[in-house]
């Protein structure tokens, strides 16, 4: 898997999933490269800058993607890559 380059805080949007899917989605983001620290779980970002990663969790993926435009209080992203979430047959995370 190729690191993701960034700079600034990594946003992950929190739809109030289950903890095990959050848990398992920083620690994919972290083989990508991104830094736990770096990481705000939020359901929307404040303040988001040009260039900011926004990732949009989902059950069995994630979508990354990077700030492009800022209009009034809402923001345009551009999609770098989605990320399968793999689970085994009782619904644990795997991988």
């Amino acid at each position: 898997m190729e690191k993701i380059e960034y700079t600034g805080t990594v946003y992950v949007l929190d739809h109030k999933y289950p903890e095990p899917l959050l848990n398992h989605s920083i620690k994919k983001l972290g083989d990508l490269g991104i830094k736990k620290e770096d990481i705000t779980i939020t359901d929307s970002p404040e303040s988001p800058q040009i260039g900011n990663i926004v990732v949009e969790v989902f059950p069995y993926h994630l979508d990354i993607a990077r700030v492009r435009t800022i209009r009034n209080d809402s923001f345009i992203s551009g999609s770098i890559t989605t990320v399968e979430l793999k689970t085994d047959a009782d619904g644990k995370y795997i991988d």
